[in-house]
């Protein structure tokens, strides 16, 4: 039993090399579309049973947003994003703890150097994932704030010569907004890569029934990981889009 710190490279398209997270990562977006696509074939005037499910899921977040920004506009603007962020993170995570996610792959090496390369691994479990998704929401935010505060008045917030008080707290702003990306990428590769190595370890000490409690605890983490992540992306747009500073 090895357990890898950094995913490994399993092929190169074009010289960019192409690692099993992100493998799994191109599998859990063909999930996504695939089921987009299919759902939205199946929209009806009359909505059936799937229809009916997924718009109540739809609205059920979009009002759990909206006790969050306070305005209904806003939550449509953000829901897009928010969204995908959700069920990008929440597929990503439980597709993890699929069978054979982990203990899948090819042999390298010979005699006692011989390792297995798994095919598939969390996605999450990469910093490197989690530190793109964590880029994407601060940017993200920026951009959120610009359009909604102005550019001048938004920025104003982080470079401030009014007096040495403003400025200070401009630098202490710029901060907090790159605290944000380090926040956000670690905690979630934190928690994935802590369940996939506890996982790893059960399965090799006990590998029949006990580590079933352990896997729903895994679904359980990987839903509440996805719901920080993205309730946490609400609040800060909400506060970044607050013309009120």
């Amino acid at each position: 039993m090895e357990i890898s710190f950094f995913s490994e490279k399993l092929f190169e398209i074009k010289g960019f090399p192409v690692s099993n997270t992100i493998f799994m990562s191109w599998i859990a977006m063909a999930f996504l579309t695939g089921m987009s696509l299919f759902v939205k074939s199946r929209l009806r005037a009359v909505p059936g049973k799937l229809q009916n499910l997924v718009e109540a899921l739809l609205e059920g977040m979009e009002s759990f947003m909206t006790t969050v920004t306070g305005d209904r506009q806003k939550t449509k603007r953000f829901f897009p994003l928010v969204a995908t962020f959700f069920l990008f993170i929440l597929i990503s995570n439980w597709m993890g703890i699929l069978p054979g996610v982990g203990s899948i792959g090819l042999l390298e090496g010979h005699g006692e150097d011989r390792a297995l390369i798994p095919l598939f691994r969390s996605t999450n479990s990469d910093i490197n994932m989690t530190l793109a998704l964590a880029v994407v929401s601060v940017i993200a935010i920026q951009i959120f704030g610009v359009s909604f505060v102005g550019f001048t008045k938004y920025f104003s917030k982080f470079v401030s010569f009014k007096g040495p008080i403003q400025f200070f707290t401009g630098v202490l702003e710029l901060i907090a907004e790159v605290a944000k990306i380090i926040s956000f990428s670690f905690r979630l590769f934190g928690n994935i890569f802590a369940g996939e190595v506890l996982l790893v370890v059960i399965f090799f000490l006990v590998p029949l029934i006990v580590p079933l409690p352990f896997m729903v605890l895994e679904i359980f983490v990987g839903f509440v990981q996805a719901l920080v992540f993205s309730m946490l992306t609400v609040v800060f747009l909400t506060v970044a889009t607050q013309k009120e500073h």
